[in-house]
C-alpha cells in the first residue's frame, strides 16, 4: 500500500484517470437507481430540458472521488481530519434541497454547519489580508467571520451558476486543474492529489450531462454544494501559502486573493450582480429569476454548449490575465477585473436590448 501511495505521489496527475474510470463505472448504476426511486427533475417553467432527468450526478462525483482517495491515497484521510464530516453535511444539505426544495435559510444553516468543520475544527481559513487597507494578519474573530462569508459566497455562487448543461462541471474542471497544477508545482502534493481526483470525477459527469441523451443527468445541489465546498478549501489553502510565502519564490503570488477572484470571476461576479439587482428592486436576494449570465447568453440565441464554452473561454482569459498580473496590488488587480466584467455585462445587455427592439 505504501508503494502505491509513493507511486501516486510521484505521478499525482494519474488520479484524474483513476477517478474518471471509477466514475464511469458507477454512473449507469447511479442513473438507474435515481430513475427507479424517482429522484428526477421534471420539466418546468425554469428549465429547458425534456423528459425526466436524474438529479443525482453529485453522488457519482462524490463516490468516484472518495473511492479514489481511499484506494490510492488512504494516508490523506488522516490529514483531512474533520473535512470528510463537513463534506457529508454539505452533501446531505444539497440532497435534501434537491428532494424537498427547503427554505433558503435552512439551506444556509446546513452550509454554515458544514463550514464549521472546515473553518473551525480543521482550522483552514483566511488569516491574512495581504496588506489590503494596511491589514495583514487578522484577529481570530475577524478571521472566522470573514472566512465564513467567503465560504458561503463561493458555495452559493457555484450553486447559482449551475443553470445550463456542463457549466458548473466545466468550470469545476477548470478550477480543479488550476489549483491542482499550482499545488503540484509548489510541492503541496496532498492538495494536488485531491484536486486532480476531483477533476476526473467531474469529467465523467460533464460527458454524461452535456453529450449523453439516454443517460443524461444533472449535478443537483448535491454536486454543486460539494464542488463549492472543495473550491473554498483550495482557495483558503492557496491564499494562506502565499500569505506566508511557503511556496517557491518563482511560484509566489503577491496578489493571491485577487488572482483567486479572477479565476472564479464568472460565478462570483454574476452572483454579486444578481443579488445587488434584486435588492435594488426590493426583491428577496433568494428569489429565483432568469437574470444570471447564462440566462442572458441564452436570450441572445446561444445553445447550452455555446454558453458553457463561452464562459469557459472568459474564465481562461481572466485567469491568464491574473497570472500575468500576479505581483500587482490586490486592489488594482481586483478593480480591473471587476471593471472588465462590468463592461462585458453592459455589452451583453445592449445586445439583448437591440434584439428585443427588433422583435
Amino acid at each position: 500500500m505504501n508503494y502505491l501511495y509513493n507511486f501516486i505521489q510521484q505521478n499525482p496527475y494519474l488520479l484524474i484517470l483513476f477517478s474518471f474510470l471509477l466514475g464511469k463505472a458507477f454512473m449507469p448504476s447511479v442513473v438507474r437507481i435515481a430513475k427507479k426511486h424517482n429522484f428526477v427533475v421534471k420539466p418546468n417553467k425554469r428549465t429547458t430540458h425534456k423528459g425526466l432527468i436524474p438529479y443525482t450526478g453529485g453522488f457519482d462525483i462524490f463516490i468516484s472521488f472518495i473511492f479514489t482517495i481511499l484506494i490510492f491515497c488512504f494516508p490523506l484521510m488522516e490529514k483531512l481530519q474533520y473535512i470528510p464530516i463537513g463534506i457529508f453535511i454539505i452533501l446531505m444539505t444539497g440532497f435534501i434541497d434537491d428532494l424537498l426544495n427547503i427554505k433558503p435559510t435552512s439551506k444556509l444553516l446546513g452550509e454554515f454547519v458544514a463550514g464549521v468543520f472546515l473553518i473551525v475544527f480543521s482550522d483552514i481559513r483566511i488569516t491574512n489580508f495581504f496588506g489590503v487597507f494596511g491589514i495583514h494578519e487578522l484577529p481570530l474573530s475577524i478571521s472566522y467571520i470573514f472566512s465564513f462569508l467567503v465560504f458561503l459566497l463561493i458555495i452559493n455562487s457555484i450553486n447559482l451558476i449551475d443553470g445550463v448543461d456542463g457549466l458548473a462541471s466545466g468550470l469545476g474542471i477548470f478550477y480543479n486543474l488550476f489549483f491542482g497544477i499550482y499545488f503540484h508545482l509548489t510541492g503541496n502534493l496532498s492538495l494536488a492529489m485531491i484536486a486532480y481526483t476531483l477533476t476526473g470525477s467531474l469529467a465523467v459527469f460533464f460527458i454524461y450531462n452535456v453529450f449523453s441523451k439516454k443517460n443524461k443527468i444533472f449535478m443537483g445541489d448535491t454536486g454543486s454544494l460539494f464542488l463549492g465546498f472543495m473550491l473554498t478549501f483550495y482557495l483558503f489553502e492557496f491564499c494562506e501559502m502565499n500569505a506566508y510565502q511557503s511556496v517557491p519564490q518563482s511560484m509566489y503570488m503577491a496578489a493571491a486573493p485577487a488572482v483567486a477572484i479572477c479565476v472564479l470571476i464568472v460565478p462570483l461576479y454574476d452572483t454579486l450582480r444578481v443579488v445587488i439587482t434584486r435588492l435594488k428592486k426590493g426583491v428577496s436576494p433568494f428569489k429565483a429569476d432568469k437574470k444570471h449570465i447564462h440566462h442572458l447568453l441564452l436570450k441572445i440565441g446561444f445553445s447550452h454548449r455555446q454558453v458553457t464554452f463561452v464562459l469557459l473561454a472568459i474564465t481562461a482569459f481572466f485567469t491568464a490575465f491574473a497570472l500575468l498580473a500576479r505581483q500587482w496590488s490586490n486592489l488594482v488587480l481586483a478593480f480591473i477585473a471587476f471593471l472588465l466584467a462590468t463592461g462585458m455585462i453592459f455589452w451583453l445587455w445592449r445586445v439583448i436590448n437591440r434584439k428585443m427592439q427588433r422583435k
